[in-house]
């Protein structure tokens, strides 16, 4: 699988670029690589769709933000929410044909043969699904594959979606001439002013359907539960949104289906807390194990593994697990496990055990002899992340 291009690289922009900076360096890669304009170079059309994917996340702030923070993995493995192929050319002009516009100089490259040249019909997008997705952590470390079952809006088999009975009974609108839309002149000081608007005989669809399908009373879809497989993957985090292109509702009557958008949710592990990348384990051990030493076995993402206590260990000390933590996210490493050693100290004792205590309370070696040049707390645990 080829590496995908940095998106920032491919309009040509930094990080801080404008909104109005942005359309401008889209608008400019969209002219000069549009297949009509290129019609012998057979990589240009693959660089338009590029250059539109770029723009379609770094476009919208939560794309944005995700991209900034995870890179291309942060878009789930989908073109900025596309399908796995990435945007269409229907895809394009339906989202971002108003960036160029019908009365700007670059509007005849955007215009589609339909209404004679004056202006394309833009193919209507569905709406997006959004669903919760929990997941354990072993999952969000190591990466999961699932199926999901979601209701949505597919396109009506019965009149393919059309909306008609038959599949035959729709009439183009002769009010808009099919384009969907209504153009209108207006004179004024500085001279004359073309607007457009959406068309209010056909709402829109260019075609009116005269005789309505039985099976969706003319809607052109139905409701149907669908199994969708989803691959996550490993080093997502609460919150995060990943996006499958073309798994959301159809729009009534024909058009393009929008994004199923996947909200991750975290589960609590009952012995594992979540420090980014790293995992914490409180190990608490009896005075007699910290004193003496010893072997025991604590629990990881993938298992359990032992570890061993040197005799004298104090309470508070931190032991590192290497890589047994979560993968990143955007990245080939993986974080560790921290175990944090806690001494017991017993609230209940026996006649007994209090007059074995007792002998020992004077004892040389059970008298606190801390080392007056060792950091402090808080300094050792600056260390230990970030030395």
């Amino acid at each position: 699988m080829a590496t995908k291009r940095d998106y920032y690289e491919i309009l040509g922009v930094d990080k801080n670029v404008t909104a109005e900076d942005l359309k401008k360096a889209y608008r400019k890669m969209a002219i000069k690589y549009h297949p009509d304009k290129n019609p012998d170079d057979p990589s240009a059309e693959e660089k338009f769709k590029e250059a539109a994917e770029a723009y379609d996340v770094l476009n919208d702030p939560n794309k944005k933000a995700r991209y900034d923070q995870f890179g291309h993995a942060g878009m789930g493995g989908a073109a900025g929410g596309y399908g796995a192929g990435g945007p269409t050319m229907e895809d394009i002009f339906s989202q971002f044909g108003d960036v160029f516009g019908d009365d700007s100089p670059f509007g005849s490259f955007f215009r589609g043969a339909q209404g004679g040249g004056g202006g394309r019909q833009r193919v209507r997008r569905g709406s997006d699904l959004r669903i919760k997705l929990k997941l354990n952590l072993q999952e969000v470390a190591n990466g999961v594959e699932k199926k999901i079952k979601v209701k949505r809006h597919v396109t009506c088999n019965t009149c393919g979606g059309n909306g008609a009975k038959n599949g035959t009974a729709v009439q183009t609108c002769s009010t808009c001439q099919g384009t969907g839309q209504t153009r209108k002149v207006v004179n004024t000081m500085l001279g004359q002013m073309v607007s457009t608007s959406t068309c209010p005989t056909c709402n829109g669809e260019g075609k009116i359907v005269t005789d309505r399908c039985d099976a969706c009373f003319g809607e052109g879809r139905v409701l149907q539960e669908d199994v969708i497989p989803i691959k996550i993957p490993a080093g997502v985090a609460e919150g995060i949104q990943l996006s499958v292109g073309s798994k959301g509702n159809v729009p009534p009557r024909g058009g393009v289906a929008g994004d199923l958008l996947i909200v991750i949710e975290e589960e609590e592990d009952i012995d594992l807390k979540r420090d980014g990348n790293n995992v914490v384990f409180d190990l608490y051990v009896s005075f007699v194990d910290a004193a003496i030493g010893t072997s025991v076995e604590v629990p990881t993402i993938d298992g359990k593994a032992r570890i061993t206590l040197e005799p004298g260990t104090q309470s508070g000390k931190m032991l590192r697990l290497k890589g047994k933590g979560i993968k990143e996210l955007n990245g080939y490493g993986r974080g560790d496990e921290i175990v944090h050693v806690n001494v017991w100290t017993p609230k209940v004792l026996s006649l007994e055990e209090k007059s074995i205590l007792e002998q020992l309370r004077h004892s040389p070696n059970f008298q606190p002899k801390p080392n007056k040049n060792e950091k402090g707390f808080f300094d050792k645990m600056k260390d230990f992340f970030h030395g």
